[in-house]
């Protein structure tokens, strides 16, 4: 990936931790005019970060921003692919509707489409999602591996694996579960939803459009009444303000890096793990189908992320698609 000039100068800020960073030894060192570096400086106290100027000494940082901007998540990116073309917008309708448009023009795999805002935010079964301003991480990936329509039924487990690892890894004392297929839950209550939607022909994924979004740093009076008791923020978890770009490049870490074995050795590969991150397996659960109703204790999935379900009679019943909840 080419580094833009204005990121080059904000990692070699960032990488002097506090100490002054001289203007004119940036511009000697980037070979442009020292009025360039001051251009820079300016751009970059627009988009949030605050300095300090020392005189015959230079730059000191003093703030950042807590954005999703491509140049704040850049500062944290340690992937190949994922996040290295970024679509970002203040207020989008929906992620998901700009990447269905953008994956039909041909976006690269990897491509993510972001917003500090979503107005018509949904999730599955075109529920409403709230996505407030400048709280939470609301973004849509648009990858292309290569496998089939059947084989990526399971690719929702894959995400919720590499969002709940990524979180773990940040906030080490925040223990997120994954209630199947597509939540995840902090003390039972929600903090993640995913939607993966796709564009396929018959036998072949062109791509999967992968909805994440996550409530980061909402306070309890954020929430609407309605979902006020069951729903969460990382913040109000962990206690203490989340950087949204740290969490999201940590997401496409894990996700590239999940991907990647998922299609060389499909969801088995990743079943262990996403059994001891879950809050499902071994509960007893209600199911909710387009077509009835009924309730057993959930005993497992299979290879291809597929839940088992033992009703009381001993039965056992396989559960594709549907609505669980834990009782």
């Amino acid at each position: 990936m080419t580094i833009s000039m204005k990121d080059e100068i904000l990692k070699r800020i960032l990488a002097a931790d506090g100490e002054a960073v001289s203007g004119q030894e940036l511009a000697n060192s980037l070979g442009v005019s020292r009025t360039a570096i001051w251009k820079h400086m300016q751009t970059l106290q627009e988009e949030g970060y605050t300095f300090e100027t020392i005189k015959k000494k230079g730059y000191v940082l003093t703030g950042l921003p807590n954005s999703l901007s491509p140049t704040q998540i850049k500062l944290f990116l340690k992937t190949e692919n994922f996040g290295r073309e970024i679509h970002y917008y203040d207020v989008v309708d929906s992620t998901q509707t700009i990447a269905h448009k953008l994956a039909q023009e041909g976006a690269p795999h990897g491509t993510i489409i972001i917003g500090e805002e979503q107005t018509a935010g949904r999730g599955r079964m075109a529920r409403p999602w709230e996505s407030a301003h400048g709280t939470g991480i609301w973004m849509t990936v648009i990858v292309r591996p290569d496998v089939t329509p059947q084989q990526a039924s399971s690719y929702t487990l894959v995400v919720a694996v590499a969002v709940t690892m990524a979180i773990k890894t940040l906030y080490k004392h925040v223990e997120p579960a994954i209630k199947w297929p597509n939540d995840l839950l902090i003390n039972g209550k929600k903090c993640t939803g995913i939607l993966t939607e796709m564009q396929a022909e018959a036998d072949l994924v062109q791509a999967l459009l992968v909805g994440i979004g996550i409530n980061a740093n909402q306070a309890t009076a954020d929430f609407s009444p309605d979902i006020a008791d069951i729903a969460t923020s990382l913040r109000l978890e962990a206690g203490e303000e989340i950087n949204r770009a740290a969490l999201v490049a940590s997401i496409l870490h894990y996700l590239e890096q999940f991907t990647e074995l998922y299609v060389k050795e499909g969801f088995a590969s990743l079943k262990t793990l996403w059994q001891q991150l879950s809050c499902t397996i071994g509960q007893r659960i209600e199911v909710t189908t387009i077509r009835e109703r009924f309730e057993g204790v959930a005993s497992g999935i299979t290879d291809d992320g597929v839940l088992q379900l033992t009703q009381d009679d001993g039965t056992i019943r396989t559960i594709y698609a549907g609505d669980i909840k834990i009782l």
